[in-house]
């Protein structure tokens, strides 16, 4: 592993790391970095699904206590019963549709034009339902119902375009329909636990030919970063939302959407590379 590609490992761990579970599209962060860093191919695909499962690791970590909780009282207590169905519920509309359509998706739509007005777009959406009156029927996670627990599943299935963010899709999905601020967000990492691993899992085994022992010290080198900035970015993301709301995000889209706009309106970013 030459320096160059250690510091792409670590470039690319810190970005999926900070953007996974901020409302900001981590997979459209990956595509523009990616691409400004000459990183790509199908390795590059495999690397980044790697790097997620450090991302999610962060999460499990986080809420240990809560997963553990919830697995040793599943057999017997409703509340674990009801947490547990709420999720795959809120799980299932992904799986289905993005059987359906991740190829169409991954052909057409992987490319920074169409992440760059997607988070432009994202980022108006944010400003428009943080402008809203939020009328919230559920304080906290065990008081979501599985009706709600599928409009959030449906809200997620925006993410499957790049630069959507399915954490920004959930979460504001989860505003919309009656969660409280903490509640969606909550809900939104844990819903990331099945959502993040089934994706790993699907992706891995179709690009399981990429992987390599000679890749191992730069997978952990991306594995180990993407982890430690997750769990900065969760806990940051938790105490920021205590007293704060998601308008500074949306704020942040848009510029950024713009900036790469801009740069491919008047060529100073040959973006045409990707895709």
């Amino acid at each position: 592993m030459d320096l160059w590609t250690a510091a792409q490992a670590v470039i690319l761990g810190i970005v999926e790391g900070l953007t996974e579970f901020l409302p900001i599209s981590s997979t459209g962060h990956q595509i523009i970095v990616a691409d400004l860093l000459n990183f790509g191919g199908e390795r590059a695909i495999a690397f980044n699904i790697i790097i997620q499962l450090g991302a999610i690791l962060a999460v499990v970590w986080e809420f240990r206590l809560k997963v553990f909780s919830v697995v040793r009282d599943l057999p017997k207590q409703r509340n674990a019963q009801r947490f547990t169905l709420n999720l795959l519920v809120a799980f299932l509309p992904a799986v289905v549709l993005g059987v359906l359509f991740k190829d169409i998706i991954a052909t057409y739509l992987f490319n920074p034009i169409t992440v760059a007005a997607a988070l432009v777009v994202g980022g108006l959406i944010i400003l428009w339902a943080e402008r809203r009156q939020h009328v919230v029927h559920a304080e906290t996670v065990d008081d979501i119902t599985w009706k709600d627990a599928l409009k959030v599943g449906f809200a997620q299935c925006l993410a499957m375009i790049p630069g959507t963010s399915r954490s920004g899709a959930t979460i504001i999905g989860g505003l919309l329909f009656g969660l409280s601020r903490k509640t969606a967000t909550e809900f939104s990492f844990f819903l990331a636990m099945p959502t993040m691993v089934a994706a790993a899992v699907y992706s891995g085994y179709g690009f399981r030919h990429q992987f390599q022992m000679a890749d191992l010290p730069v997978i952990a080198l991306g594995f180990v970063t993407s982890f430690v900035f997750a769990m900065i970015a969760v806990r940051g993301l938790l105490k920021f939302i205590a007293s704060h709301t998601y308008v500074a995000f949306a704020w942040y889209r848009i510029a950024f959407g713009l900036v790469i706009l801009a740069t491919w309106q008047f060529g100073w970013v040959d973006w045409s590379s990707h895709g």
